[in-house]
Order: C-alpha cells, then sequence, then structure tokens
C-alpha cells in the first residue's frame, strides 16, 4: 500500500470538489453549469489535484439544490444535458484528471416517476419501492422519526391513506433498499455512469439507506438540549447504520471494481469505530474511503488535533485508506470558523496528513464568511430552522474568479450573493501575489506529488512545546516533519533539513516557528 509505484490513484491522488451552481454561469442565469466548469477546468488543473467530484447534476425540483433527484440518469437543463456531461467528461479525462459523481441511493425526489407510480395507487407495482405505512392505532404518525430538516419525517398522502417516510424534506421521499427491484434499479444507475466513463462516487448519506425492520420508534436522545436541532431529539438507532447497509456497500463495491479503479466513497457521519466498519473487511470490502469529518467536527487546537489525528490513523484498519476533509458544501467555510491565519494552517494540515483530502471550492482563495441577508436565503434547511446556525448557503456561494462585475462567475444576479471581499479575494488577484492562499495551496500540492513521504508515508505524531502540532511522515529513507504553530507566540523550532513549504514565506530555518506558522521540512 505504500509503494508508490503501486499505489492506486486514489491513495496518492487529491479530490477537488465543485458545487456546480455556485463555480461558473456560461450562459446568464445566474447559476453555474456543466459548460462553465469545462471553461474553469485549468483552474482545477493548475492546482495539482487529481480528481473533480460534482455535487448532484440530475434533473431535479430542487426543494434540495439537486439532492431531490427526479431522474437518475440525465442532467437537469440547468446545468446542460447529456451531450454537454460527455464533454465535459472528456475534457476532465484529457488533462489527466478523474471525475466523481454524486450518487443519491437513498432517496428520490417525489416528481421522480419511480413515487409518482408508487403513490398512485396501494397496489402499484412500485408501491414497495417506498417506504409506505398505515397510521398508528391512534390515526398518527406510524412511528416517531424526525426529519433531519426539522419536523416529522412522515408525509400522509390522503389519497391512499398512508405515510410515506422521508428522512429529509418531503420531497424527498426515501426509496426501500429492502426490495431488491429497487436494489436492481439503482444498480443500473451506477453502470450507466460507469460505462459513460465517470470514475467513481460520493455516495449520499450511505448510512441511512437501509432502516430497521419494523421500524421502532428511536430512543430519546438524554444529551439533547434546546438550541440544538430537532434531528438530534432522538438517537438514530433504528433509522440508520443497519447491518443490511453493509452488504448493499459492499456489493457496490464489487460492481465499482469490476470496471478498474475506480472510487467510492461514502457520506457518513458516525463515531469512529462505527465508521470504521464501513471499510468492509479484506474478504468483503466495502467503500474505498468513508468520509472522516473530524477536523469539520471537532475543535481546533492542539491537544484537539493530536488526539484525532492520532486517534483516527490508529484506527484505520490494515485494508483501509485514512482521508480527511476540512469543508464541504454542509460545512461553514473553515476561514470563517477559525480565521484566516489558522485558514493557512488548515490548508497545510489537510494536505500533509496521512490520506486522501478532499478540498472544497473557494478554500484554494480562502473564502471566508459571507452574510445571506434573510430575503436572499435559499436553504430549506435554514428556512426550515431558522436561527440555529444550520444554514449552508453560506458555504455555497458563487466561486469569485476576477474583479469585474459578478466577480467573473454570471452575467446575471448570482443565485447566491457572493462574499463581501470579492473585489479582491479572487483567483485573478491572488494569482498576482506569490504570498497568496491560491499560491500556497499549490505549492503544498507540488510538494505532496514530488515527496512519497506526504502522499503515501506513514505517519508518526511527535514530542513538541505547548500550542505546536507535530509530525513525521516517512517513505523509504525519505522522513518530513510537518509542524504547526497554533498559538499567537513564537515557539522554538528543532529541526534541521531542506524546508520545502511554510504557511508563511520562505525563509531560513532558525530555531523559531512563527505565530500561525506551518512548516514542511524535509529531514
Amino acid at each position: 500500500m505504500n509503494d508508490s509505484s503501486n499505489a492506486p490513484w486514489w491513495q496518492r491522488g487529491v479530490i477537488y470538489q465543485v458545487y456546480p451552481r455556485s463555480f461558473q454561469d456560461s450562459d446568464g442565469d445566474g447559476v453555474g453549469d456543466l459548460a462553465g466548469i469545462e471553461q474553469r477546468l485549468d483552474h482545477i488543473a493548475s492546482l495539482g489535484v487529481d480528481a473533480v467530484w460534482l455535487s448532484p447534476i440530475f434533473p431535479s425540483p430542487m426543494a434540495d439544490f439537486g439532492y431531490d433527484v427526479a431522474d437518475y440518469t440525465g442532467v437537469d437543463p440547468l446545468f446542460g444535458d447529456l451531450a454537454a456531461f460527455d464533454r465535459l467528461l472528456a475534457a476532465v479525462h484529457a488533462r489527466g484528471l478523474r471525475l466523481l459523481l454524486d450518487f443519491v441511493p437513498n432517496h428520490s425526489s417525489t416528481e421522480h416517476p419511480w413515487f409518482r407510480e408508487s403513490r398512485a395507487s396501494r397496489t402499484n407495482p412500485k408501491r414497495d419501492w417506498y417506504i409506505w405505512r398505515d397510521p398508528a392505532p391512534n390515526g398518527g404518525r406510524p412511528n416517531n422519526w424526525v426529519s433531519d430538516m426539522g419536523g416529522p419525517a412522515w408525509e400522509l398522502d390522503p389519497a391512499t391513506g398512508q405515510y410515506y417516510l422521508h428522512t429529509f424534506l418531503r420531497e424527498q421521499a426515501d426509496l426501500n433498499w429492502r426490495n431488491p427491484e429497487v436494489v436492481e434499479a439503482m444498480t443500473q444507475v451506477m453502470r450507466f455512469w460507469l460505462d459513460r466513463g465517470v470514475d467513481g462516487f460520493r455516495i449520499d448519506v450511505l448510512w441511512h439507506i437501509v432502516k430497521a425492520e419494523g421500524l421502532p420508534d428511536n430512543p430519546a436522545n438524554p444529551d439533547w438540549r434546546e438550541g440544538m436541532a430537532e434531528k438530534l431529539t432522538l438517537l438514530q438507532h433504528h433509522s440508520t447504520d443497519q447491518p443490511e447497509a453493509h452488504e448493499h456497500t459492499a456489493a457496490m463495491r464489487r460492481l465499482a471494481d469490476d470496471y478498474g479503479d475506480r472510487l467510492l466513497i461514502g457520506e457518513i457521519f458516525l463515531p469512529r469505530d462505527r465508521l470504521m466498519r464501513w471499510y468492509g473487511t479484506p474478504e468483503t470490502p466495502g467503500v474505498h474511503l468513508p468520509f472522516n469529518f473530524e477536523l469539520i467536527e471537532n475543535a481546533w487546537d492542539r491537544d484537539t488535533l493530536a488526539d484525532l489525528i492520532a486517534g483516527y490513523d490508529a484506527a484505520i484498519p490494515a485494508h483501509g485508506w485514512p482521508n480527511w476533509v476540512i469543508g464541504s458544501h454542509d460545512a461553514p467555510r473553515i476561514t470563517a470558523r477559525i480565521g484566516e491565519a489558522q485558514a493557512r494552517v488548515a490548508a497545510m494540515l489537510l494536505l500533509t496528513l496521512r490520506g486522501t483530502p478532499t478540498l472544497y471550492q473557494g478554500d484554494e482563495i480562502g473564502i471566508g464568511r459571507v452574510d445571506i441577508p434573510p430575503h436572499r436565503i435559499r436553504d430549506p434547511q435554514d428556512l426550515r430552522q431558522p436561527g440555529q446556525g444550520l444554514g449552508r448557503d453560506r458555504s455555497r456561494t458563487p466561486m469569485a474568479w476576477d474583479a469585474s462585475p459578478n466577480a467573473g462567475f454570471t452575467t446575471a444576479e448570482p443565485w447566491l450573493p457572493l462574499h463581501s471581499d470579492w473585489p479582491t479575494r479572487n483567483v485573478a488577484t491572488q494569482e498576482a501575489d506569490p504570498a497568496s492562499m491560491l499560491h500556497l495551496t499549490r505549492r503544498l500540492l507540488a510538494a505532496r506529488r514530488a515527496h512519497p513521504a506526504l502522499a503515501l508515508g506513514t505517519l508518526t505524531m511527535l514530542p513538541a512545546d505547548d500550542e505546536v502540532l507535530a509530525f513525521e511522515r516517512r517513505h523509504g529513507d525519505e522522513r518530513i516533519m510537518v509542524v504547526f504553530n497554533m498559538g499567537q507566540q513564537p515557539r522554538r523550532l528543532d529541526a534541521r533539513g531542506t524546508l520545502l513549504v511554510s504557511t508563511l514565506d520562505a525563509r531560513p530555518l532558525d530555531g523559531t516557528l512563527r505565530p500561525h506558522e506551518g512548516l514542511v521540512v524535509r529531514l
């Protein structure tokens, strides 16, 4: 696994997430599209990443901006069509990159033809493609499950007198993965895109796809407090992470392996010990990478980071491979969360830890806090549970390319507002500044590509002074020390070697680590 010549591309590589609505608009409607992504591919390639992951592009009523799929084998006209997708895929491959799609197997849109048939009558052949139940004996909902978007997870269909399950919005009906016909249909969806040439999938809410037999009530969460999200009032013991979901995941893996070096990433929010089970076993592997959100979910300080890095790395099974993320279309921007100085440290940490990193669009220029006026809020999660800090719009605002009107993203009004400092925080401005976050990102990715110890080497935590985080990466005879000052005071640095990258500016190693500085040193 640590042989750089034999390691699969996704172990050596770095993934770049594109949120298509917000990357580049090519047709002047204020929303990004596939042709716009193709137009900006040279920027992605220039970073030094290896793969592009696209958030959903399928036909959708957009109740949840594409995660309510109405046709799994098409492209929404907002983004283009299949011909535009094929052109984009060819352009991605021509640049030596790979393309991953978002696969949404837990639920479809209620506008999907499958669900329209399913709700037509209780005897429709597709009735059991979704999860329908009679009312409870008291006439209420079948159980106490709560939607992840807030409110009950059941919606009554007056015409047939039964409720259907929706883990998310009522416009997103849960598919019944206990029905072999559903399993086969979704397998054919994966085959459709794999045959078309995609290089893998990020699988949305994978741990949700199977529910416990009998759909028993979920137990109350004793740690829930006022102000927490409504979904947290219950512990999702029966609505998520069921054993059968692992069986379906293993089948997805077998399918991907049939196509060669394809990659499956699972979106799974679970405690570490349960997350590790999604790697499967050596004989029956699961997803290649169960997404690791620990850098997003935990406090940003030396002790917390040192503990979670060591604990997570040690927990990876022998047949598994780690991965890391610091941002996504669902998570707050890292710069907004920890500040500009530490965001540079975070970029270095992400790209030097053992495992496959995923870099979210806009983090390479350090997009930070974006204030969304109330009348511009689009996220249904924020609209349904206002004032709880659950809004995702702040992470989905348009990419800023230059200082022209609307940051070069569109000629119309953008579907979401840009960050307020876009006239100076954009790709063109940072291209001209060697000290910018953009250039730092490129330097880090270049170092990762040039040094097998950073891409594939072992990781050993090192003892360090207060507020200093340090580890060593080793591959063969190559040893690289990565060290970070998490605080605001200079700290002592005991390292002799060649400085490869600093989060600040290149300088001789002088025994000092400056405030908020990270260094990559070849020993």
